[in-house]
């Protein structure tokens, strides 16, 4: 046999990957991130270990599931966890240095009679206009071009064409936006400083910018910031700059490792700590409920259309099945109208002639979303119950009724340990699942209804609902606390699911 056309093939596909890792190291290179490119140096030296050597065969098999479980399992529960020692969220996204930079930037006023630059507002080539970062493109009364970004001006000269007014109209790897762009994206230009030394560059206008003298100053030796304008000196602390007369705070903070103060904030914070107990206690009911629940009305529907004298099983499993053929989402969104209070708009008040506020009172909140749940759920069980049902053999049955055992008996004492022989993980699948059921919750309730004046805490809010609401929903957005309700999340699910499978192995005995 000719192996030379697979060992071209062979050698070819690992240069490939050679290439592809080169690429990717160059760009963490150029963003700074030293520790990622390490990793993909290790990454290709052990491709080129493991492939290009008949030596080690089971691990040419097993590396590839090994780096993408790594890749997509280990490494997000690591970032996670480092997410969950620091600070990080909305106004302490950055480094103290980057912060400092900013504020001054910010405190940009322009100097009387200074001169004004030629502006073009632009973002890197290929990078969306409606979200890239933005640069500006300046020309000087000199004529000379510039590239203004948060590192400063920088003299731009690959590419750059200008109209007769010395506005820079295109530049190579730039992509400059029209009137009608910069328009849409007038609150980040508003926001954009070029730091220079003694003040900053900002926009005046859509063609124009200026260079001014900036009202903060900040001494490195005292690590100290002055507000020349007002005499206010301001001082870090609690990643942050404070007044030193305690009157106040600079707007932008930075991000600082804090270690366990999130963990340590979820459970002694007397606020944080009674939302956080209550969220948990109904996190651990809405799944153990959804499950009980939507197993057992699914296997009472497969024990009922696997007895042989039910005609037209086909046909009655199909309309089963129906609620998980439909995206879950859209069937959220419905129970959502049915459960509308208004009469006149909600199917089931309107139908049964009631005038529950379903969604409005926290224990009837939670009964709809069980309700919902139950519906979304028992086609499952009920598909795999009727899976481990046809696969019990006949004369088990058979013998059981010999002895007298009735159908109840018969139930309980063989079908349902048989049963739950094949779908006891996939319970403790569900409950895991359910845990984290972030879709219902946000579709049906979105964490509501909220008690009080708070809107942090919701009566049917589950863990990942107020992560979410905590790191995105909120107006202060805080990444590292609501990182650390993802690792209690983590934690929590791990030590049950670990708990269930050992119970569901035990029952490998009866066969």
């Amino acid at each position: 046999m000719n192996r030379s056309p697979w060992l071209v093939l062979k050698w070819v596909a690992i240069v490939a990957t050679l290439a592809l890792i080169l690429w990717a190291a160059g760009k963490f290179a150029a963003a700074g991130n030293v520790p990622i490119v390490i990793l993909l140096g290790l990454l290709a030296l052990f491709t080129l270990a493991i492939y290009a050597t008949r030596r080690a065969v089971p691990m040419k098999y097993l590396f590839p599931g090994l780096v993408f479980l790594l890749a997509l399992q280990v490494w997000p529960i690591v970032f996670t966890l480092m997410t969950s020692l620091t600070n990080y969220g909305d106004g302490h996204n950055q480094s103290k240095e980057d912060a400092t930079k900013y504020l001054i930037a910010q405190s940009v006023q322009e100097v009387p009679d200074a001169p004004r630059y030629t502006m073009s507002v632009a973002v890197k080539s290929g990078a969306d206009v409606a979200t890239g970062q933005l640069v500006l493109l300046l020309t000087d009364k000199d004529g000379a071009t510039w590239l203004g970004d948060d590192n400063g001006l920088s003299p731009l000269t690959d590419g750059v064409t200008k109209n007769e007014a010395g506005k820079i109209t295109a530049a190579a790897g730039w992509t400059i936006l029209n009137g009608r762009e910069v328009n849409a994206r007038s609150k980040d230009l508003a926001a954009l400083a070029i730091p220079v030394a003694g003040g900053g560059i900002k926009t005046s206008g859509l063609s124009e910018a200026f260079i001014g003298k900036a009202s903060l100053t900040y001494d490195a030796a005292a690590d100290r910031i002055t507000d020349t304008a007002t005499g206010k000196v301001y001082l870090p602390k609690n990643a942050q700059w404070v007044a030193e007369d305690g009157s106040g705070t600079l707007a932008t903070g930075w991000t600082e490792n804090v270690g366990l103060r999130n963990y340590t904030d979820a459970l002694t914070n007397e606020t944080l700590r009674n939302g956080f107990l209550k969220i948990l206690v109904w996190n651990l009911i809405f799944p153990a409920i959804s499950v009980l629940t939507t197993f057992l009305l699914g296997m009472a529907f497969a024990l009922l259309f696997n007895d042989d004298r039910v005609k037209a099983k086909g046909v009655w499993r199909s309309l089963l099945i129906l609620p998980y053929a439909l995206p879950g989402f859209v069937t959220a969104l419905v129970w959502r109208q049915m459960f509308n209070q208004d009469p006149q708009f909600g199917l089931i008040n309107k139908t049964f002639h009631l005038s529950i506020d379903w969604l409005g009172d926290p224990t009837w909140a939670k009964v709809a979303i069980l309700i919902t749940n139950l519906w979304l759920g028992f086609p499952y069980m009920f598909l795999i119950c009727t899976g481990a049902l046809q696969a019990i053999p006949s004369d088990v049955k058979e013998a059981a009724k010999i002895d007298g055992a009735t159908g109840l008996r018969t139930v309980r004492s063989i079908i349902m340990p048989l049963v739950l022989v094949a779908v006891g993980p996939l319970l403790v699948a569900s409950y895991a699942f359910n845990f984290n059921n972030f879709a219902l919750i946000y579709l049906l309730t979105n964490g509501g209804p909220f008690e009080g004046n708070q809107t942090q805490v919701g009566s049917t809010d589950l863990l990942i609902t107020y992560a979410f609401r905590l790191a995105i929903g909120g107006v202060t957005p805080n990444y590292g606390f609501a990182a650390a309700i993802s690792m209690f999340i983590f934690v929590i699910v791990a030590l049950i699911s670990l708990q269930g499978f050992r119970r569901t192995a035990s029952l490998e005995d009866v066969n």
